[in-house]
């Protein structure tokens, strides 16, 4: 069966029709990626740690109100996605440098998962004064739906509104998950090695990069990377986990096979906190363009919508496994697994190496209005800005516009490079320029 019969299908009076045996869900002119569902609410119940929860939460507003770049902090609004017995509260810096998530895990809620699905809210002074005020004892309800997120406690109840999703967010949530995907485990602190390392933390400002390594029993921060030490650029955002350090039964440390990013999940048992680093302070996740690459092949609507028919937010996402099961070939596979990550559906979760699925509830048109690079190549590829030189399997070489210049583009195999400023400047460690990816475009 090939992927398109899993595919979403029109019928003229909009009812549901039959493929291949299969019953399909019909979406008539449906372009918005989010649950058709006429049940508003996604989940209702209690929170079985309340006070721990509440500081996660805490840590995570703090994310989303910092600022390490030239944006000033504005922002305030996490992605809480509920489905298959887990909350996910996601959130960017307003610089957009650092990703932060608290994952919900079965033994921290205690309630009714009605439905699935993702919304964003602000969290506003009310709701972080009921959070501040949580109590160890206190008794504490989630709400959460697709309009709204209500948080109730013995002393008040404050529900947060559904808002407009930021852009550089967007962009931010297809990019961070590929940084992630390609991190190994480095080291495990324990809750004493944790306090020692923080406490070892330059005070203020540091400039450049510093590498974790472990000396003995400790760990500690650098100037001088050594064999298997962790680069952090822009160490001081690390002390957004002050607040939940003593919480916490273990750190785990993980850094991207680039060397570039890396990431810090705070494990507390029933809910992990994870905090992701861009490279640096003035390089923020959203402007990274490492997903263009697999924005260059052009996948079907329908095909995402048939995934999006599949998968409840927060499922693990098996492209193997989903591959066999609907007898699809692998090679299409890897092409919806791809363009699904560009676009922002899918996560990565560190402590299962695996993406899971995630409901956003935005128009996948705006991914494209967010990455002019991406438009750029695709200009050139109608105004027949590529001439080829020469175009077998192994070896590319390409004649490409540019500014008053032609640029000379060459694939061979694994390798590829331009004669751009861009490449020049980065050597494609923040994504292609707009002449490769105009020339993979004509290559197919």
């Amino acid at each position: 069966m090939a992927i398109t019969d899993l595919a979403f299908s029109y019928s003229n009076n909009s009812t549901l029709v039959q493929q291949s045996g299969m019953q399909q869900l019909v979406l008539a002119h449906q372009s918005e990626l989010s649950e058709v569902s006429a049940v508003p609410c996604f989940f209702w119940g209690s929170i079985t740690d309340p006070l721990l929860t509440s500081k996660c939460l805490l840590t995570l507003a703090k994310v989303v109100q910092s600022s390490f770049g030239p944006v000033p902090p504005s922002l305030r609004d996490p992605i809480v996605s509920a489905g298959t017995d887990q909350i996910r509260f996601e959130g960017f810096s307003s610089c957009n440098g650092v990703y932060a998530r608290v994952d919900l895990l079965e033994d921290a809620i205690d309630g009714e998962f009605i439905s699935s699905g993702t919304t964003n809210v602000d969290f506003n002074e009310p709701m972080l004064n009921a959070l501040n005020s949580v109590k160890k004892t206190e008794k504490m309800v989630l709400g959460v739906g697709s309009k709204e997120v209500s948080i109730s406690t013995d002393k008040t109840k404050v529900v947060e509104k559904k808002v407009t999703l930021p852009p550089r967010w967007i962009k931010g949530l297809t990019s961070v998950q590929l940084y992630l995907a390609g991190m190994q485990e480095k080291y495990s602190l324990s809750k004493i090695q944790i306090i020692q390392l923080f406490q070892g933390i330059p005070k203020g400002n540091v400039k450049g990069e510093l590498f974790l390594s472990q000396r003995g029993p400790r760990f500690v921060f650098s100037p001088i990377a050594t064999a298997g030490s962790v680069r952090v650029g822009g160490v001081q955002r690390l002390r957004l986990l002050e607040g939940i350090l003593p919480y916490a039964e273990k750190l785990i440390v993980y850094q991207e096979d680039g060397g570039e990013s890396c990431a810090f999940v705070a494990d507390f048992g029933k809910i992990r906190l994870s905090l992701a680093l861009s490279p640096d302070n003035y390089r923020g996740f959203s402007g990274e363009g490492n997903v263009l690459e697999n924005m260059v092949k052009a996948v079907p609507q329908e095909w995402v919508h048939a995934v999006n028919s599949l998968l409840k937010s927060n499922a693990l996402f098996d492209p193997t496994l989903l591959a066999i099961e609907h007898d699809v070939d692998f090679a299409s596979m890897d092409t919806l697994t791809g363009s699904l990550s560009s676009i922002g559906l899918l996560g990565y979760d560190l402590h299962d190496h695996q993406h899971y699925y995630r409901r956003l509830p935005f128009k996948t048109e705006r991914i494209l209005a967010l990455n002019p690079r991406l438009k750029n190549a695709q200009k050139l590829v109608t105004t027949d800005g590529v001439q080829f030189v020469k175009n077998t399997p192994s070896y590319i070489e390409a004649r490409v516009e540019g500014s008053g210049v032609k640029h000379t583009v060459i694939i061979a195999g694994d390798k590829q490079q331009c004669t751009c400023d861009w490449f020049t400047n980065h050597q494609g460690k923040r994504g292609l320029c707009k002449h490769i990816l105009a020339v993979k475009m004509l290559n197919g």
